[in-house]
């Protein structure tokens, strides 16, 4: 098995030391990002229709970039002013950083979790237990709001932003020898785009238990699945899998 050409299921990286460049430098692949997903947001009238009143809100729940974005934007256009008393309560530093695009950062009550996920902010969840929330989320949100139950928290679920397909053209190739994957939704393009797809002697890696299940509920087969006893990340784990198969 030679493995010549990957398409990395994801954006290109914005930085030149991104360590897949590295990987493929040292076994001589050409590596072609190309996402098989995109986000888009809702808009206004789509909103309206879940009747949520964000100004009725005390405190919003963040944990990506994204649902940061689509909820500054969405109040913008439906000319919502988040008052200077809003809370703000996102799964990590950085995340609580971004918010400076939007917000005078020291003049707001902004609170983050160290783990990088929601169960990170229940100690603070506890202290905030009076607050109203909204809990800005995709269309494909992970079911994780047992959390902000067990906190007995009032929450709202808003959906702000949705995952669709980045459909392929007709003339676009596809001569890869392996597929690299990191979401149940990458796996959905591909059968969308794909529907005749025949695996043979493509390779597919993917990232996290979900996006495993993904590929083999598709009858496709998993050629690398990340994490693993060797390895944390998908360029690592790809690094060892090339040198297996030079």
């Amino acid at each position: 098995m030679k493995i010549k050409k990957i398409l990395v299921s994801q954006p290109q990286p914005t930085s030149d030391k991104s360590p897949y460049y590295d990987v493929a430098k040292k076994y001589g692949v050409e590596l072609v990002f190309r996402p098989f997903i995109k986000v888009e947001g809702l808009s206004a009238k789509e909103f309206r229709q879940q009747k949520i009143n964000i100004s009725s809100f005390t405190a919003i729940i963040f944990t990506a970039r994204t649902a940061v974005d689509h909820f500054f934007r969405l109040c913008e256009e439906l000319r919502i002013t988040v008052p200077e008393t809003m809370k703000y309560f996102c799964t990590s530093e950085q995340l609580a950083l971004y918010l400076q695009k939007y917000i005078v950062y020291r003049k707001r009550r902004i609170f983050f979790g160290n783990t990088g996920k929601l169960d990170g902010l229940i100690p603070m969840f506890h202290r905030h237990n009076k607050e109203k929330y909204l809990f800005v989320v995709s269309d494909v949100h992970p079911d994780n709001t047992a959390i902000l139950d067990d906190c007995k928290l009032d929450y709202v679920n808003a959906v702000m932003y949705r995952t669709v397909s980045n459909d392929f053209s007709d003339d676009e190739k596809f001569d890869y020898d392996m597929l690299l994957f990191f979401s149940p939704s990458g796996i959905s393009s591909l059968k969308k785009n794909f529907p005749d797809f025949n695996q043979g002697d493509i390779c597919i890696g993917c990232y996290g238990s979900s996006t495993a299940k993904a590929v083999t509920d598709a009858g496709l087969r998993i050629d690398m699945e990340v994490p693993n006893e060797r390895a944390n990340s998908m360029t690592a784990a790809l690094d060892i899998f090339l040198k297996e198969h030079k």
